[in-house]
This record gives C-alpha cells, sequence and structure tokens, in this order.
C-alpha cells in the first residue's frame, strides 16, 4: 500500500546508491522534480533506464549520479542534442558513462515483461539492424510453433521507477491521463515505484477502469505542484519550449552547467524553491 511521503522522504527511503531506476514518461509528465531531488541527495552510481531520455538525464549524468544508461533515443526534444550526455559518452565527464542500447519497441517489451514477472522479452525486430552488434544481449529465438527467428531481449525490472501523474487519492491510487508511453508498465516492473502527483484529493472522481495504478502498485505518493515543469501535465499546465532552448546553451559548457545544477538545484531546499530561483534569475518557466 502506497505511503503518502515529501519528496525528500520518498527519494532517501527508498533510492539508494546503485540502484536501476527508472523515470518515465513520454514528452509529458516527466518526473523533474524527483530527478532533481535525486541529484540534491547526492546519489550515485546508478543505471537510469528511459525509452526516451532527455533533459532531465542529461542533467542527472552532468550531476555525476549516473554510472550506465539503459535507453533507446536521446535527446532535447525539438532542440538537438543532450551535451552533458555527449560529453560522458565522448569524454568520460563527469565520469564514464556505460552504455546500452535498445530499441523502442524492445524497451516497451522489457517493460512489459518485468511487469509480467518474465526473464525476457520476444518480440519481431532487430531484422537488418545493426544494434545487436553493440548490445550482446540482444538475442534470437525460434518460436516452438511457427520456427520462426524471433528477437528476445532481457525483461526490465527496475529497483525503482518513479513517474509524474496529475493526481492521487488519500490511499495512494493515482489516476493520469493524456500521452502516456510506459509508465504503467515501468510502475508495475519496478521492486519500488514512487509518484508524484500535482494534487492529493478525497475522491479521484474517475470514470470505470481509469485507474490503472491502484496503492497496492504503489510504494509512495508525493505531492508536488508542477512537478514535471518544464515538461507538460494535460490539465494543469503547458510544455515550457523556452526552457528547452536554453537548456541547449546551458548545458554545452562544463562550467555554466556546474553552475547551473548549484544554484538551482543543490543550494535550493526542494522544487518549489527551484522554481522560485529559476524565476528570480530570469528564466523562462511555462504559466
Amino acid at each position: 500500500m502506497a505511503q503518502i511521503l515529501e519528496l525528500q522522504q520518498a527519494i532517501r527511503a527508498h533510492v539508494h546508491d546503485g540502484d536501476v531506476v527508472a523515470l518515465e514518461g513520454f514528452t509529458h509528465l516527466i518526473p523533474y522534480a524527483a530527478g532533481h531531488e535525486i541529484i540534491r541527495q547526492g546519489r550515485r552510481d546508478l543505471t537510469l533506464v528511459r525509452m526516451t531520455p532527455d533533459v532531465i538525464y542529461d542533467q542527472l549524468i552532468g550531476a555525476g549520479c549516473v554510472r550506465k544508461l539503459i535507453f533507446s533515443w536521446g535527446g532535447n526534444p525539438g532542440v538537438g542534442s543532450l551535451h552533458r550526455f555527449r560529453d560522458a559518452v565522448e569524454k568520460a565527464w563527469p565520469q564514464a558513462l556505460e552504455l546500452e542500447e535498445r530499441s523502442h519497441s524492445d524497451l516497451a517489451n522489457a517493460f512489459a515483461a518485468g511487469a509480467s514477472g518474465l526473464p525476457f522479452a520476444v518480440l519481431r525486430g532487430y531484422a537488418g539492424s545493426d544494434l545487436p552488434s553493440v548490445n550482446p544481449q540482444l538475442k534470437t529465438i525460434q518460436c516452438p510453433f511457427t520456427g520462426e527467428q524471433l528477437a528476445a531481449t532481457p525483461s526490465v525490472r527496475p529497483d525503482v521507477t518513479v513517474i509524474h501523474a496529475q493526481k492521487a487519492d488519500r490511499q495512494g491510487n493515482v489516476l493520469l491521463w493524456g500521452i502516456l508511453g510506459v509508465q504503467k508498465e515501468a510502475a508495475l516492473a519496478a521492486r519500488r515505484c514512487i509518484v508524484t502527483v500535482e494534487e492529493i484529493v478525497d475522491q479521484l472522481d474517475a470514470w470505470p477502469n481509469a485507474c490503472i495504478l491502484p496503492t497496492w502498485a504503489i510504494t509512495a505518493v508525493c505531492c508536488v505542484p508542477r512537478g514535471a515543469t518544464p515538461s507538460y501535465a494535460q490539465g494543469y499546465y503547458s510544455r515550457d519550449n523556452i526552457f528547452y532552448r536554453q537548456w541547449d546553451e546551458i548545458s554545452r559548457s562544463r562550467t555554466v552547467f556546474t553552475d547551473w545544477i548549484d544554484r538551482h538545484i543543490r543550494q535550493t531546499a526542494d522544487f518549489t524553491g527551484y522554481q522560485a530561483s529559476v524565476r528570480t534569475a530570469g528564466g523562462q518557466l511555462a504559466s
């Protein structure tokens, strides 16, 4: 059953050095507040998993939290490269970054297999691809019924999955809607799951079958308004496109990046403090 906790408590209790961590969200409901708290608490040697690592993973990598990345695509959406990600891969700054690259369909199936308690996923994929040449974990398997050669890939079972959602009730049942990626599968595949939400309400007032993440699937629920900023939360606020463009400049320089992380994340108490700090510095936040 889910506990209602402050975000600092949840990260301290449930995210440990060396953990495999998935912070999932697909352009929408990306858990920035939780990612910042991981940086603030100085977690190290994490293996991060995500279908589409973007700016929050760039921040975690540049802050020295990450040892390995399991991913299918990486970039600053609509802008370009992730410069801290590239620096870690190309020049081992602030430390070397081990990569395990997969396809989108692979990771989606791997999360689903993990949620089902299976050791691997099977898919029609990688035919004609060179990804298996750089990822020895990608295998082929023969279908026992048709003889067809299929791709087999290890399931993903994070130590902890972190997602953002619109609301939860006081029992810890979570409601999310809009564009979704693999949040449900990533949550159900994990040993522990932290959900940050825009608000906690007495009643979800949800239509039948709308609650796909009941309290028994969640470890902790944390109320963090605007916790997906600069991404967006449908029904609450829009995407901050200006920030994504600003990040391209901030992240190009190691010095500028480090100063930004120190000032706005490490030297603030929480995500509310971060937002105030960015506003004071003249940064843009979505309204």
